[in-house]
């Protein structure tokens, strides 16, 4: 597996990282590779076609109306 020196690290972001790790219960070169694996695996998106997949699924939904309370209730419904 190849390895990766990173040099001068700020010291707030090397905190970050090390409480990022901690709350994680991981260590912190784990932290950084969970980071990396974050970053160059996200993938752009295009907001023309989220707007559209948005405004097809209202377009579906718009005959079935919701209130706040059946809501709520459907939310709720089998929680203990």
């Amino acid at each position: 597996m190849p390895t990766i020196t990173v040099k001068n690290i700020p010291a707030e972001i090397y905190e970050k990282l090390k409480r990022a790790a901690e709350i994680s219960r991981r260590s912190i070169n784990s932290e950084i590779i969970a980071c990396i694996e974050r970053a160059v695996g996200s993938r752009p998106f295009d907001s023309e076609v989220l707007l559209a997949n948005a405004r097809k699924l209202r377009e579906q939904t718009a005959t079935h109306p919701i209130t706040n309370r059946r809501f709520s209730k459907a939310k709720t419904a089998g929680r203990p």
